[in-house]
């Protein structure tokens, strides 16, 4: 069952890609559909598909510039004005919370990005949700049967953003825990990946989504707005993002992070995590390792 609902899910995906494309991807076997986390079209070689063991082509025709074109019409169901906002920034969120990552080159006004044009590489991200991902961190995040501030950490490519989205929909169900109001900062539409309003990635009944603004910026808008109890944001990368939950800590609201890192020695030696660490704004540490093609969870308490 969870082979067919992964393969269905990449099917939905590839809909956005130009028919030859789209051909050549769903000829794959359904064990492989299943396995795909991405799909990666760069112009003048053939298309590649990303699985866990690495990147393999499927030894078509060279994808070609205009069908970088094509895919973004096809994802923006032909309306391309309409996503330009999120276009300028390199990707575009479809229904079923894919994702479409565009490379190619940039048009400048003020200092900023104002278009992207001949799109020389686009990957499609295949969104999967695992519910019960976060099921062997549970128990040992909410002492007292609530959520603690806890920071997740991994190298890329390893499952936080999964991770961290299972959790956020467990304890907005109350699963393990008492149900939490959780306000989460969704900058890049990666976590809910909102479509039209709705989230196409489960988050719970009691979670309020912010997304295409910077994060500092929507972890204030949710903390004045909408009176969390929990809020969340994927990959701290900047001081303003820990100046936000420095801010959101002191009202007594409970914190749930990512953060890109081999481990928590690593993020010492990092300026903007030194700092994050330096205000023990955590309670617990979750890094993610990888062992073959499994994952594994390690707790570490940090005070």
């Amino acid at each position: 069952m969870q082979k067919t609902k992964a393969s269905q899910a990449y099917r939905q995906a590839v809909g956005a890609l130009p028919q030859r494309l789209r051909r050549e991807a769903l000829a794959l076997s359904e064990a492989d559909q299943g396995r795909v986390e991405e799909l990666r079209l760069r112009t003048g070689w053939p298309m590649t598909a990303l699985l866990p063991e690495g990147e393999r082509s499927l030894g078509g025709v060279p994808v070609e510039s205009r069908e970088l074109e094509q895919l973004l019409e096809i994802a923006s169901q032909a309306s391309v004005h309409t996503v330009l906002p999120q276009v300028r920034q390199g990707y575009l969120t479809i229904q079923g919370g894919h994702r479409i990552g565009l490379c190619g080159t940039a048009a400048m006004e003020a200092g900023q990005i104002h278009a992207l044009r001949a799109f020389s590489s686009a990957s499609i991200r295949i969104a999967r949700q695992i519910k019960g991902a976060c099921a062997p961190v549970l128990d040992g995040l909410c002492p007292g049967g609530r959520l603690a501030d806890t920071l997740i950490l991994s190298p890329p490519g390893l499952g936080k953003t999964t991770l961290l989205r299972d959790l956020i929909r467990a304890v907005s169900w109350g699963e393990g825990c008492c149900p939490l109001r959780v306000s989460l900062a969704d900058e890049r539409g990666e976590v809910a990946a909102l479509f039209q309003g709705e989230p196409q990635l489960e988050v719970g009944p009691r979670t309020d989504v912010v997304e295409g603004c910077p994060k500092a910026q929507g972890l204030m808008l949710l903390l004045r707005a909408m009176n969390p109890q929990v809020l969340a944001v994927d990959e701290i990368t900047a001081p303003e993002d820990v100046a936000a939950l420095e801010t959101a800590a002191g009202c007594g609201v409970t914190l749930l992070a990512t953060a890109h890192g081999e481990g928590w020695e690593d993020l010492e030696r990092r300026p903007v995590y030194r700092a994050l660490m330096e205000k023990r704004l955590f309670r617990y540490c979750v890094q993610i390792r990888r062992d073959g093609e499994k994952r594994s969870y390690h707790i570490e308490e940090l005070r």
